[in-house]
């Protein structure tokens, strides 16, 4: 299956997440074509989730998984520790106090 370019990934998510009064914003601008994409989940009470796309040897699916959880300058610290290793790395901060990512729907692990 062929996999979306990153910028065409990130308009379609953040066009879903203002479908359903979510606001959300890029934070960091990566590879248009091959960028790797985190999700920071802020719930606006200090504590935050940041997810990665994972790959499962074994089955071959792609799912998304929590990279770091907890209070949110922690979060950042994680964030920031892999914007260092990766200068093409998009990360899309999702405020909603019920925590609602949409990363579960279909079509986002792709």
């Amino acid at each position: 299956m062929t996999r979306l370019a990153a910028d065409i990934w990130v308009g379609a998510y953040l066009t879903r997440l203002r479908l359903a009064d979510i606001p959300a914003f890029v934070t960091s601008k990566g590879d248009k074509t091959a960028g790797t994409v985190l999700v920071k989940v802020n719930t606006l009470d200090g504590q935050a989730e940041a997810f990665q796309k994972s790959f499962d040897l074994m089955t071959g699916e792609r799912a998304w998984i929590s990279l770091s959880k907890g209070a949110e300058p922690e979060v950042d610290e994680a964030i920031a520790k892999q914007c260092s290793f990766d200068p093409d790395l998009w990360v899309i901060e999702v405020e909603d106090r019920a925590g609602r990512h949409l990363l579960d729907q279909a079509g986002l692990a792709d």
